[in-house]
C-alpha cells in the first residue's frame, strides 16, 4: 500500500480532475441565420439561431462564441481592420465581440452589448434595426431602423451620437412632394458607403426610394426614385453607379451624381424573362484586373417554373451561370485577390445545410473541397464508429482511394486563411466512421480539429435500388434556360430507408470492413487499390431455425444484383450474409485473425466465417410470447390490448413487491386494507393512503438514515425484445478449464442473458479446407434480467484483452495467459465480474440502485499520464441516460469519476455517443454537428490559434484606405474616439492591453501627421 501511494504521488491520476471539456465542434452549425467576412483579417463567421457565433480561418483556426440572450443571431458584421466584430440579434440587441490575446493564444470574448432606445412613448419599430453598416473608419456603426432613422453609434463602446443621427423627417423633407405623396418610406431595407468617399453613404428604404447622404453636411445629395420594393443595394468601386434590387426579380442601375433620376425604364433589367419573378435578395458587381466585370446575385428565378430553386446567379463576359443549391441560401460574398485585391478568386456561399465555395478563375468554376465545415448530415448519420492509432499503409490507401473521388474538385488551395493554428501536430491517426440513411459509410480524418473528409464508401451498388445509376442531377441540358448547374453535396433524401447503415467494424491491421444494414443485410469488404468487377452472393441465414406461429410483418430484404458489379478503388464487397427475418442489425464484431464475423439481430445472433464463406452458428434467442419482435422498425405499432396486458402485470408485480418490502407499519395496514374493502370504497381508501404515506414521508425526513440502495424491480421474461441481441464479443480465454484456453464467442440480449460458446479453429495449414466448429459451453442469466450492454474479459494481470492482431504487429503486450482470467459483464443498472472458467460472482458495482441511471454506452479506455509516457490505466468509460459520464476503474470496478456532459433530455445525442481508445468521445449535438470531449489528460484536441491585429495601412478588397479628398471633421471623430478607447483600456484591462492600444493611438497620429504632411 505504500508502494502503491508513492508510485501515485509521483504520477497522477491521468483522468481530468475538472469537467470533461468540450473541446471543439465538428461538422457544420446548426440553422444559420448570418455570414459576415473580414478581408483583413481573412476570417468567416457564422451566427446561428441558437445564439452561437463562429469564426473560422486557416484550417485549425476556430472560434466560438455563444450570447446570454436564447435569440437568433440575424446579422453579424466585422469592423474594418480591427479584430472587433458585431453582432445584431433578433430581440433587437447589439453586441461586440473582440479577438483577444492571452498567453500567446486568441480568445473570442463579447465585451459590450447595447440596445437602442427611442424617445419616450414611441413605438418599438422606430428603433428596431433593419440595417447595419460597418463604417471603414471602424469607429461607427449606422443602423437603419424599422421606423426609417438612421442612427449612428460610436464603437466599441457603443455611444450614440445624437447630432449625427438621420432622422425621418430629414429625409422626407428633401424628397420631391409627388414621390412622397405617392407611397411612404417604410423601414430602411439596406445602407452602403461610396467606396471612394466614405463621407457618402446611400439609404435604401423598403418602397424603393434610395437618398445619397453626406454624413459631414448632413444632407442629401441625390435621390433615386425607384417604384419597385426595394431588397439590397451595391455601390459599384469607381462609385459612379448604385445598382439596386428589387422584389419582382429585376435590378436597375443608377448613375451617382447624375442629372436624369427619372429613366428607370432604360435602366431595369429582369434577367429572367418577364413573367413574374422571385426577388432578387442581393447583387453585387465586382470590376477585374482585365475585362469585364462579374456581376452576382441571389434569386430572380421565374416564380411559377423555377420558385422552389435556391439560385445565385454568376454573369461575367459570355458565360452565364445559375448555380443551384440544395437548400436555401443565407448569404453570400466574394473573396478577391490579385496585386490590388480586386480580382475576384472565390464566391462563398452559406446555405441553411452547408457551406459551397467555388472557383471563379479555374475554367468551368469547379467547386473548391472545403476542410471544415462539411455537412456531416449530407445524408442522416445512423451510426458512429471510431478507430484509433490507423497505421500509416491503411492511411495511405485510404488517402488515395479518396483523392480518386475528388477529381472534380477545384486544385486551387482553401481561400480562406486567417489567423495561425498553433496546435502540434496530431500524435496519431484517427478515423471517424459514420453510417448513412442513403447506404453510404464516411471516413473521416479525427485527428486534429477539423474533421476532413477522406473517403466515402456505398453499399447501395450491390443491391437493384429504384435509383436509377444512369441519372445525372449535377448538370442541366444543354441549351436550357436558366443555365443551372447543380452545386453542393446535401442530400437528405434516401432511395432506400433498407440501405441505413447500422452497424460498423473496421479492422485496421488488416483492412477489412464490416456494414451492416436496416434489411439485416451484412457486408464484408476488403481494402482493394485497384478497379475490380465481381458478383457478390448473398448467404441467407434464418435466426428462426424453422420455429412455426411466427410471421414477419415488416419490410422485406434487398434484393441483391445477380450480375457483376464494377467496383472503384477502395473497399469493396466479397461476401454477403442476409439475416431472415431481415429486421435491423443490432450487434456486430470483427475478429480478423480468425476471420469470423458474428452479427445480431431482435431474433437471434449467428458467426460467419467470410474465408470458406459459410455459417457457422445460429442461435435464436426470441422468446416465443414476444410477438412484437416480429414487427419491424417500420410497423412497430404495440396494440392496445398488448399494451393493457402490460400495464396490468406491471401494477401487479408493482403491488406483490410492495407487499414483499413495505415501507412502514401504516402503509403495510393501508395494503392489507385494501385487498378487503369493496370498490365503491376505493377513492376514500385512495385518499387514506396518500395521507398515511405523506405523515410517513414527513418522519423519516426528520430521521438521520443511513444510505441504502434503492429497490431493482425485476423484469418480466415476457417483456418486449428480451432476445434482442445488444452485443458481441471475440476472447481467447478459459473456458472449459483453467488450463487450456480457447477461442470464444460471447453474446448478450435484452434480457440479460449471456451466452459462450467455445470455438475451434483448424491450423492455419488447413484454415482453407477445415470448417470452424462452435459449441455452447456457458450460459448466465443476470438476476434483474438487466439488458447486457458490454462485455470484456480480463486477462491474469487484471487487463482488457488485447484487440485482434494487435500483439502480431507489436503494439499490444501479450495477455497474460497464467493467471486466472475474469469475466466482466456490464448491463444497463450495474457491472458484475465473474471468475473463468467457473463463472462464479466476483464482485459487483450497482449503479441504477444507487441513483436510478441507467448505462446507454460503455467503452474501455486506456487513460496515459500526462506527465509520464510510460504510465497509464485502463478504465471503463461509462454514458448514462442522464447524461454523465462515468470512469470505472479496472480490475476492481470501482467508480473513480462522475463527470454531467450531455443534456437529460437529449435523447439523441446520448444514443449517438462513441468513445475512443484513448478517453476521447462524440456525440451528435445537432443532426450536422458532433460534439468532442476528452476525458483523458494527455489527449486533448482542441483549437489553438492566434489572430493578430491588422495593421491600418494594409490594402483589402472591400475597405482601401482613405482618399485625399477625405473630410477633417471624420478624421477628427477617429482620433477622438481613439483616445478614449485608449482610457476605456487602461481602466477596464491589464496594461500590455493599455500599451498596445496606445500604439495604435500613435500610428493614427502618425497616419495624421503624414497626411497635413
Amino acid at each position: 500500500q505504500w508502494l502503491l501511494s508513492c508510485w501515485r504521488t509521483s504520477h497522477p491520476p491521468p483522468v481530468c480532475p475538472l469537467s470533461p471539456p468540450q473541446t471543439v465542434e465538428h461538422g457544420f452549425p446548426h440553422q444559420p441565420s448570418a455570414l459576415s467576412y473580414s478581408p483583413t483579417l481573412q476570417l468567416l463567421s457564422i451566427g446561428t439561431r441558437s445564439g452561437a457565433i463562429k469564426l473560422y480561418g486557416a484550417p485549425g483556426v476556430e472560434f466560438m462564441g455563444l450570447h446570454d440572450e436564447n435569440a437568433a443571431v440575424t446579422q453579424v458584421h466585422f469592423l474594418p481592420h480591427q479584430v472587433e466584430l458585431v453582432t445584431l440579434l433578433d430581440d433587437n440587441s447589439l453586441h461586440m465581440w473582440t479577438l483577444k490575446a492571452h498567453k500567446g493564444l486568441s480568445e473570442l470574448l463579447e465585451i459590450g452589448r447595447f440596445t437602442l432606445t427611442g424617445p419616450p412613448g414611441a413605438l418599438p419599430s422606430v428603433t428596431r434595426v433593419t440595417a447595419v453598416l460597418a463604417h471603414s473608419s471602424g469607429e461607427l456603426l449606422l443602423l437603419g431602423t424599422e421606423g426609417g432613422h438612421v442612427f449612428i453609434v460610436e464603437v466599441p463602446g457603443f455611444r450614440e451620437l445624437e447630432e449625427r443621427n438621420i432622422s425621418l423627417d430629414q429625409v422626407a423633407s428633401s424628397v420631391p412632394e409627388d414621390y412622397i405623396g405617392r407611397r411612404n418610406l417604410e423601414h430602411v431595407e439596406a445602407l452602403q458607403e461610396n467606396p471612394v468617399n466614405p463621407n457618402q453613404i446611400v439609404i435604401g428604404y423598403g418602397r424603393g426610394l434610395m437618398v445619397i447622404w453626406d454624413l459631414e453636411k448632413q444632407c442629401a445629395l441625390q435621390h433615386i426614385p425607384a417604384t419597385q420594393q426595394l431588397e439590397s443595394v451595391w455601390w459599384t468601386e469607381d462609385g459612379g453607379y448604385i445598382l439596386s434590387s428589387h422584389s419582382d426579380g429585376s435590378y436597375c442601375r443608377w448613375m451617382v451624381g447624375g442629372e436624369d433620376e427619372n429613366e428607370e425604364e432604360e435602366k431595369s433589367d429582369i434577367p429572367y424573362g418577364h413573367f413574374p419573378c422571385k426577388a432578387i435578395s442581393k447583387i453585387v458587381q465586382l470590376p477585374t484586373e482585365e475585362g469585364p466585370p462579374f456581376l452576382l446575385f441571389s434569386g430572380g428565378m421565374p416564380r411559377a417554373s423555377y420558385g422552389d430553386r435556391h439560385c445565385i446567379t454568376v454573369i461575367h463576359s459570355k458565360t452565364h451561370i445559375a448555380l443551384d443549391f440544395t437548400s436555401r441560401i443565407i448569404d453570400f460574398f466574394v473573396i478577391r485577390d490579385g496585386p490590388q485585391h480586386t480580382d475576384p478568386s472565390a464566391l462563398v456561399v452559406l446555405v441553411e445545410e452547408e457551406l459551397v465555395v467555388i472557383d471563379l478563375q479555374t475554367e468551368g468554376w469547379p467547386v473548391i473541397q472545403t476542410p471544415y465545415l462539411v455537412p456531416l448530415h449530407s445524408s442522416a448519420i445512423t451510426c458512429s464508429h471510431h478507430v484509433s492509432a490507423i497505421p500509416l499503409k491503411l492511411w495511405e490507401r485510404v488517402t488515395a482511394a479518396g483523392d480518386l473521388q475528388k477529381t472534380h474538385y477545384s486544385k486551387k488551395p482553401w481561400p480562406i486563411t486567417g489567423g495561425q493554428n498553433l496546435a502540434p501536430d496530431p500524435p496519431q491517426r484517427d478515423l471517424l466512421l459514420t453510417g448513412h440513411e442513403d447506404g453510404t459509410v464516411r471516413f473521416w480524418d479525427a485527428s486534429g480539429v477539423c474533421l476532413y473528409p477522406m473517403y466515402k464508401l456505398s453499399t447501395a451498388g450491390v443491391f437493384h435500388t429504384d435509383a436509377d445509376p444512369n441519372d445525372n442531377m449535377n448538370q442541366g441540358t444543354e441549351g436550357e434556360w436558366p443555365p443551372f448547374r447543380k452545386v453542393g453535396c446535401f442530400d437528405p433524401y434516401s432511395d432506400d430507408p433498407r440501405l441505413g447503415v447500422q452497424k460498423i467494424h473496421l479492422c485496421k491491421y488488416s483492412g477489412y470492413l464490416t456494414v451492416a444494414g436496416t434489411a439485416g443485410q451484412i457486408l464484408v469488404l476488403e481494402l482493394n487499390d485497384e478497379a475490380a468487377e465481381q458478383t457478390v452472393e448473398a448467404k441467407v441465414v434464418d435466426l428462426l431455425q424453422g420455429q412455426e406461429g411466427f410471421r414477419w410483418k415488416g419490410h422485406t430484404r434487398l434484393d441483391v444484383r445477380e450480375e457483376p458489379v464494377l467496383f472503384p478503388p477502395g473497399f469493396q464487397p466479397f461476401a454477403l450474409v442476409q439475416c431472415q427475418p431481415p429486421a435491423v442489425v443490432t450487434a456486430l464484431t470483427l475478429h480478423s485473425e480468425w476471420k469470423l464475423v458474428a452479427f445480431g439481430t431482435s431474433h437471434g445472433f449467428g458467426l460467419y466465417d467470410y474465408q470458406q464463406k459459410n455459417n457457422v452458428l445460429i442461435k435464436c434467442t426470441l422468446n416465443p410470447s414476444d410477438q412484437l419482435a416480429m414487427e419491424g422498425p417500420l410497423s412497430r405499432v404495440k396494440s392496445i390490448k398488448k399494451s393493457l396486458r402490460q400495464s396490468f402485470r406491471r401494477i401487479r408485480r408493482s403491488r406483490v413487491s410492495l407487499r414483499k418490502h413495505h415501507v412502514n407499519n401504516a402503509a403495510k395496514v393501508v395494503l392489507q386494507l385494501s385487498a378487503q374493502l369493496v370498490i365503491g370504497k376505493a377513492l376514500l381508501l385512495l385518499k387514506m393512503f396518500f395521507f398515511i404515506l405523506h405523515s410517513s414521508l414527513a418522519e423519516l425526513a426528520e430521521m438521520e438514515l443511513a444510505p441504502v440502495q434503492r429497490k431493482i424491480e425485476a423484469r418480466s421474461s415476457d417483456d418486449s425484445f428480451t432476445g434482442l441481441v445488444r452485443t458481441l464479443y471475440f476472447a481467447d480465454t478459459f473456458l472449459s478449464d483453467s488450463s487450456h484456453n480457447s477461442p470464444s464467442l460471447w453474446a448478450g440480449t435484452n434480457g440479460g442473458c449471456v451466452f459462450a460458446y467455445m470455438l475451434r479453429l483448424p491450423p492455419v495449414e488447413n484454415r482453407a479446407d477445415e470448417p470452424v466448429t462452435a459449441q455452447q459451453a456457458k450460459e448466465i442469466q443476470l438476476m434483474h434480467r438487466a439488458p447486457v450492454v458490454g462485455i470484456a474479459v480480463l486477462d491474469g494481470h487484471g487487463a482488457p484483452l488485447p484487440e485482434p492482431l494487435e500483439v502480431a504487429h507489436d503494439l499490444a503486450r501479450s495477455p497474460d495467459m497464467h493467471g486466472s482470467h475474469h469475466l466482466l459483464v456490464i448491463s444497463e443498472e450495474q457491472f458484475k465480474v465473474f471468475t473463468l472458467p467457473k463463472v462464479s460472482a466476483k464482485m459487483k458495482l450497482k449503479l441504477t440502485a444507487t441513483d436510478g441511471s441507467r448505462v446507454r454506452r460503455v467503452g474501455v479506455a486506456w487513460f496515459g499520464s500526462s506527465r509520464s509516457e510510460d504510465y497509464g490505466e485502463s478504465g471503463l468509460v461509462v454514458l448514462t441516460n442522464q447524461g454523465d459520464l462515468h470512469v470505472v476503474s479496472l480490475p476492481a470496478v470501482k467508480m473513480q469519476v462522475q463527470y454531467p456532459c450531455i443534456r437529460r433530455e437529449d435523447v439523441s445525442g446520448i444514443a449517438s455517443c462513441v468513445f475512443t481508445k484513448h478517453g476521447q468521445g462524440f456525440y451528435l449535438i445537432s443532426p450536422s454537428e458532433f460534439e468532442r470531449f476528452s476525458l483523458s489528460a494527455r489527449y486533448l484536441v482542441e483549437p489553438r490559434c492566434l489572430v493578430e491585429v491588422p495593421l491600418r495601412s494594409g490594402s483589402s478588397n472591400q475597405h482601401r484606405p482613405q482618399p485625399d479628398g477625405a473630410s477633417s471633421a471624420l478624421r477628427s471623430v477617429t482620433l477622438k474616439s481613439a483616445a478614449r478607447r485608449v482610457m476605456e483600456h487602461a481602466l477596464l484591462n491589464d496594461e500590455s492591453e493599455y500599451f498596445r492600444e496606445r500604439d495604435r493611438r500613435d500610428c493614427i497620429i502618425t497616419m495624421e501627421q503624414a497626411y497635413h504632411v
